[in-house]
């Protein structure tokens, strides 16, 4: 299938992509036993086996330069960073304290709308959202059984929590892929987001303590220390307050070093290792951005791109119509790979292009593929989060389900901006 605006077989690779990764989960009925790694990594090589008119070195060239795309590159540097500084953190006792610093402020009766308060916190500032159920899970659990609730409702409000941070945090890998395809600011796209998801994440909070009403006893918190929480709280301030992001995490990371070390947690030696555990702990999400990237640049080239762009463009009238065909293109990819930062990267260079043609401000269309991304991830039942967090509280991932307020209201809240052109905007020259 061909017209003027491209030819259907170069998105092939992209096809490629997702039927082996769909297609391993449903055939074998664990959407991880085939490596997203090895899946991208087939779908890249036959994307340089197309066009036979080509080298193969000419092809070479062409995959390399989309590999090493400037936002590709500084988004790899920055997740190297986060990887460093999660790891650190974590090492030096500021997941535990922070968590056990929340625990000890919440009455018993708000404890699960608290759980869902201290993903929240937590999430933003580790940007992972499996990082955080991690963390929280184990506590979610004791405290469903302590307090004579559901585990189902705990294992919500934890990812639920979870997938805010995930979708605001500076180093969350979403918000990093959003901000560099769509090239606008973290602090511009934490703003928009912000406002888009706020009443969703505070109508979460009051359904959960309606749903958990009653007076339930407190929970016991383990000690904790104020000055561990510090790392966190300065990447977050800082970050808010505009400075260079990679900078900010930097500094986090030494920070975290210099307590960990001053008060005994960590040594040189152990330190040190955290942090390089924290970089290869990002190893795959790094190959994964440069073989998609070498791809997207393939099927750009071979006119895949093109066509899905005029594809999508012929059934969009509107700038409201531009916004939801990225809505609508994130969110089917992401069903597809369960993971919304592969949705991001994979939607992004789509959604900059109609958001070039349709003037929709970069702010929001990094808002909008962000917000979708996490909607959907936090809903699929295949998907890490409520898969992980389903077997630490042995229960069934779709028990979780009817409880997901949070995800569910974000999709909503999402629709919303989009129908009402929320937020407006005073106009950019770009």
């Amino acid at each position: 299938m061909q017209t003027q605006n491209g030819k259907a077989y170069g998105l092939l690779p992209l096809f490629l992509f997702v039927c082996l990764f769909v297609g391993s989960g449903l055939i074998t009925g664990d959407f991880y036993s085939l490596p997203i790694v090895c899946a991208a990594l087939i779908a890249a090589v036959f994307s340089l086996a197309m066009n036979r008119k080509e080298t193969l070195n000419q092809k070479m060239e062409w995959f390399a330069k989309g590999a090493g795309h400037p936002d590709i590159m500084i988004m790899i540097m920055i997740f190297i960073l986060a990887g460093a500084f999660s790891s650190a953190t974590k090492a030096m006792g500021a997941v535990d304290s922070t968590v056990h610093l929340a625990l000890s402020l919440i009455p018993g009766q708000f404890m699960v709308a608290g759980l869902f308060v201290i993903a929240a916190f937590i999430s933003i500032s580790l940007g992972t959202s499996m990082g955080t159920i991690a963390a929280l899970a184990p506590i979610g659990a004791g405290i469903s059984g302590e307090i004579g609730i559901s585990a189902s409702i705990t294992a919500a409000a934890v990812v639920g929590g979870a997938m805010f941070g995930d979708n605001l945090s500076f180093i969350s890998d979403t918000t990093i892929a959003a901000v560099r395809t769509q090239k606008t600011k973290m602090t511009d796209k934490f703003k928009t987001n912000f406002l888009i998801i706020l009443p969703a994440a505070v109508i979460t909070i009051i359904l959960f303590m309606i749903f958990t009403s009653g007076g339930h006893p407190g929970v016991q918190s383990e000690s904790y220390s104020l000055v561990k929480v510090l790392p966190y709280l300065c990447v977050l301030i800082f970050a808010l307050l505009g400075f260079n992001v990679m900078a900010v995490i930097l500094a986090g990371i030494v920070l975290a070093g210099i307590i960990g070390i001053a008060d005994g947690s960590l040594t040189v030696h152990t330190y040190l290792t955290a942090v390089t555990e924290g970089i290869s702990g990002m190893s795959e999400l790094i190959i994964l951005s440069l073989l998609i990237g070498g791809m997207a640049e393939m099927m750009k080239r071979n006119g895949g791109i093109a066509f899905l762009l005029g594809f999508v463009s012929r059934r969009i009238r509107s700038k409201k119509g531009a916004e939801a065909g990225i809505a609508g293109i994130v969110s089917t990819t992401n069903l597809a790979t369960a993971n919304n930062t592969i949705a991001i990267i994979t939607s992004g260079p789509l959604a900059k292009d109609l958001s070039d043609q349709y003037g929709i401000d970069r702010r929001k269309s990094a808002s909008i593929l962000d917000i979708f991304s996490c909607a959907v991830q936090g809903l699929i039942p295949y998907g890490a989060q409520l898969l992980s967090a389903a077997q630490i509280a042995k229960i069934s991932p779709i028990s979780i389900l009817p409880y997901s307020f949070y995800p569910i209201l974000i999709g909503v809240c999402g629709i919303c901006a989009i129908i009402f052109g929320l937020p407006r905007f005073t106009e950019r020259k770009s």
